[in-house]
């Protein structure tokens, strides 16, 4: 005979939680797996779990905006005749015409215009538009070769090559029927409304030596002048950023899992890659040990949301940082004015994610031509421009309390880590000591 307790609440199952036993339903009933965009949704240890230590007695702060700190990056020192020079270590990250409207294209080659920084191209090719309003451009060269043509390359500022990115290293990226619009089929050649899946690897190379022959190639079709980037998705630092280095690469663009994606399988942003925080001093050691730090330079994104989070980054050891997901947001993207239709979409502002489905009432992951007008670029552009003008002062701010009147002088010993987590996978002293997990002593 069973009892129930009526004092004491009826208990549900961390394991089995309602979102699981939701998804379970949806799964039996339908036979699909469940696509999406954006990045993870899990709670990882994150920039968020470090701190500065700004400068008291043992250490100098310089005087507010007085005293001069430099935001200044170069990309591309190595190899290219023409490196990219940036006014500030912010970039934007590749994000596709197809995934994203020609407004929305538009609005972020502004913004990073009036910025002083680059922003790229993503799968699919180069518009006119992206190009005629992008002072640096960089065109990303992908597994799919989706709009890739050698003229497309020379017009370019730089050219990344994509391994991977964070949300699915390993894994290629979707592009369903009802946004293959007339234009984009014509840009990508493929049919119109038939669902496009991009390859998960290059198919004419199969590692390293391979890539350092297609990166030789590209060098050769640019004359030289641009610098070549190689992206990969965070799963092994050390190793993938090593043999980029060792194939050629200008720069290393790495993408921690909290970075998004246009669509993929939720299992895949979910349960696939390593957040940022444990990719970059992977990746920073690689470059040491190769004595390579600094000649090669290295961008990381994914999950950078403010000027702290840019200023920890370069902390522990970047050259810059790229953004995707929050360069949608200050371009309108998940605004709750549009609240009211992201109801009937069965969603909220602050949580949709169907980009695949092309029906954005912001108007910026969408091919619909009446959604796409809601977004005007040019006001879009200046919203960039404000938020990535804030994110500069803030990092610059933080750099100035540290002593440093350049953001690159900033280094792992003005950080301490809150969490256990944090401070091994940062190799950041615990606050309070002067351990992390794996250092050994206390």
């Amino acid at each position: 005979m069973s009892y129930h307790n009526p004092y004491t609440p009826p208990r549900k199952s961390a394991t089995f939680d309602d979102y699981t036993l939701a998804e379970i339903r949806r799964a039996a009933a339908t036979g699909i797996y469940d696509i999406r965009g954006a990045g993870t949704k899990r709670k990882v240890p994150h920039f968020d779990d470090l701190l500065f230590l700004g400068a008291s007695i043992s250490r100098y702060p310089l005087e507010g905006y007085r005293e001069k700190c430099d935001t200044s990056v170069v990309l591309g020192t190595r190899y290219a005749k023409k490196p990219i020079q940036l006014k500030i270590p912010i970039t934007i990250a590749g994000m596709s015409f197809g995934a994203l409207s020609g407004p929305a294209k538009e609005a972020l080659g502004r913004g990073a215009t009036i910025s002083g920084t680059s922003t790229t191209t993503g799968d699919g090719g180069m518009t006119d538009e992206e190009r005629g309003h992008s002072q640096t451009l960089v065109y990303q060269y992908l597994p799919s070769r989706y709009g890739m043509n050698p003229k497309d390359l020379r017009r370019a500022d730089a050219i990344e090559v994509v391994v991977g990115q964070g949300a699915k290293p390993g894994g290629g990226g979707m592009l369903l029927g009802q946004k293959i619009s007339d234009r984009v089929a014509n840009m990508r050649n493929l049919p119109k409304g038939i669902d496009q899946r991009s390859a998960c690897r290059h198919p004419d190379w199969t590692g390293p030596d391979d890539l350092e022959i297609k990166i030789l190639e590209i060098r050769e079709i640019t004359d030289w002048e641009k610098p070549i980037y190689v992206k990969v998705g965070g799963a092994r630092p050390y190793y993938d950023t090593a043999l980029a280095v060792k194939a050629g690469a200008d720069v290393v663009v790495l993408d921690g899992m909290q970075g998004g994606t246009a669509a993929t399988q939720d299992v895949f942003i979910e349960h696939v890659g390593m957040p940022i925080l444990a990719c970059i001093r992977p990746a920073v050691q690689a470059l040491q040990d190769l004595g390579m730090h600094r000649k090669v330079q290295l961008v990381v994104s994914g999950g950078i949301r403010s000027g702290a989070d840019v200023a920890k980054a370069l902390a522990l050891g970047a050259d810059a940082v790229a953004i995707g997901t929050a360069a949608l947001v200050a371009i309108g993207d998940n605004d709750p004015r549009w609240e009211e239709e992201y109801q009937k979409l069965g969603t909220t502002a602050g949580a949709y994610d169907d980009w695949h489905e092309g029906k954005d009432p912001a108007g910026i992951t969408t091919q619909d031509p009446e959604l796409a007008a809601r977004l005007d670029p040019v006001a879009a552009g200046r919203r960039l421009a404000n938020y990535l003008k804030v994110m500069t002062l803030e990092a610059q701010t933080i750099a100035r309390a540290c002593g440093k009147n350049h953001l690159h002088n900033l280094e792992p010993e003005d950080l301490c880590a809150l969490t256990m987590e944090a401070a091994a996978m940062a190799q950041i002293p615990l606050a309070g000591t002067n351990w992390y997990p794996g250092k050994g002593g206390f």
